[in-house]
């Protein structure tokens, strides 16, 4: 797919997800597998482009590569994603945007948690060139094998997150205890809220959810799935950004 538009009538709109230092673009607000995606942690700037709409922000990311053009439904929403984009990209809160304090505020948590991310994610063992895994389904990206709801978070704060943000989905895939295996963590409503925790096993080139009768799976994804599918529905994947950094972008 071609990011690079060079003509407005041409854009497609997208819902788009800051995660970390990647772009997620979705075809719509309530789907879960996103269409394209791009990494801007090489980022060289951002240049704001001027525009006759003036009930909109266009601005040109500059990587080393390619130049991707995006445009906002809105002025307000272009100058936060500017400071959103700045923030993660910098690992600093930009001085000169127009934004509310309550704004500023969320940026400045966006940067904590980039950085406990980055943190986190070093720590995580690197997986060998002859051990990468095929990919079974259309969807799973082997650049980025990881599906929406992964956070390296431990049990508690997995816990927290669903506690403090019930709206925004009640599961989240989690690194294990040992680093090499994984957890899924979910909150469910029944009688009264329960958090429950379930192994996720690495086994060759499969995954293995302990359960009384243990399920195998060839990827992440299926073992989100899975759950999801087993439930009806009634388990979502926790997608923390879903409030501050899901909005709509036209590339």
């Amino acid at each position: 797919m071609m990011l690079m538009i060079s003509f407005p009538q041409e854009y497609k709109l997208y819902w788009t997800e800051l995660r970390g230092t990647t772009l997620f673009f979705y075809n719509d607000k309530k789907s879960t597998i996103y269409v394209d995606k791009l990494d801007i942690i090489d980022l060289t700037c951002l240049n704001e482009q001027n525009s006759t709409d003036k009930n909109c922000a266009k601005f040109t990311l500059v990587l080393p590569k390619e130049e991707v053009q995006l445009k906002t439904e809105n002025t307000e929403s272009g100058e936060e994603w500017r400071g959103f984009i700045l923030t993660i990209t910098e690992l600093s809160v930009p001085q000169h945007v127009s934004l509310l304090p309550g704004q500023v505020i969320r940026l400045h948590e966006v940067l904590e948690r980039e950085k406990k991310r980055r943190i986190e994610t070093e720590r995580l063992p690197s997986t060998p060139l002859e051990e990468e895994r095929e990919p079974i389904e259309d969807y799973v990206d082997v650049l980025n094998p990881m599906p929406a709801c992964f956070y390296a978070v431990s049990r508690k704060e997995a816990t927290e997150m669903l506690e403090k943000n019930p709206s925004l989905g009640n599961m989240i895939l989690r690194p294990g205890s040992d680093s090499r295996n994984f957890s899924i963590t979910i909150r469910q409503e029944i009688d009264m809220p329960r958090i429950k925790h379930y192994k996720v096993m690495s086994v060759g080139k499969n995954y293995t959810i302990e359960l009384e009768k243990p399920v195998t799976l060839p990827n992440l994804f299926s073992v989100i799935d899975y759950f999801m599918k087993e439930t009806r529905g009634n388990l979502r994947p926790f997608i923390y950004s879903t409030d501050e950094n899901l909005g709509m972008f036209f590339i």
